[in-house]
């Protein structure tokens, strides 16, 4: 059976390591938080200046001055800190984040990501995406294996915009998990969802992998 999304996140919070400077893209990605391994300590960094985020508020504790990239309300932690925006792309530019987790529309089997723009619909800009795929140590991506039209996101090449060439590390769906050893390395299926066929995977991907769970 597929993962659902929590299971997906579960599955990508197994990438975080203790000490980590971790930043957690708009959407799914931002599950991941709720699903940090026991025993391991992360700090979590926000584009709009904000290193050290806490969980999601309740009801009664939300603060509207208090807000992630994606705009949603957050928490503070004693070891919050405050800065600008541009320190914080400082951080990002200078290669200080040990891992981005992101979604995407489209992956290529050289790892391109294209995750900013769909042609014809209204964008205000593509944001810290691509800072962070040019900057960031390690690139995961969680996406659906497939478009709602059912065509494959894990492409020979991106038919979107980029926003980054040759960038993801890691690609987690809810069919499987795809990973590759170095930049210019083929992407491996090195893991499937619960009771997901390799026929499956195969059939509903287009970008050439070496599958290792044969």
């Amino acid at each position: 059976m597929p993962w659902t999304r929590e299971e997906q996140a579960a599955r990508a919070a197994l990438e975080l390591k203790d000490g980590f400077y971790v930043n957690l893209g708009i959407g799914m990605p931002t599950l991941v938080a709720n699903h940090v391994p026991t025993g391991i300590d992360i700090t979590l960094q926000s584009e709009n200046g904000m290193l050290g985020m806490g969980p999601f508020p309740t009801e009664s504790t939300v603060d509207p001055d208090l807000i992630n990239a994606g705009k949603q309300t957050i928490t503070e932690l004693d070891r919050s800190s405050y800065f600008s925006s541009a320190d914080s792309f400082a951080m990002i530019r200078g290669g200080h984040i040990d891992i981005s987790i992101l979604g995407a529309m489209e992956v290529s089997e050289n790892g391109d990501i294209a995750n900013w723009m769909v042609p014809g619909k209204m964008v205000k800009g593509m944001g810290g995406a691509m800072d962070l795929v040019a900057g960031v140590k390690r690139i995961v991506v969680m996406m659906e294996h497939v478009a709602k039209s059912g065509a494959p996101k894990f492409k020979h090449a991106c038919s979107l915009p980029l926003t980054g060439l040759n960038v993801v590390d890691m690609i987690i769906t809810e069919l499987g998990v795809f990973e590759r050893s170095g930049k210019g390395e083929p992407f491996r299926l090195i893991e499937r969802a619960p009771g997901v066929t390799a026929s499956q995977i195969a059939e509903a991907t287009e970008a050439h992998y070496i599958d290792e769970t044969v």
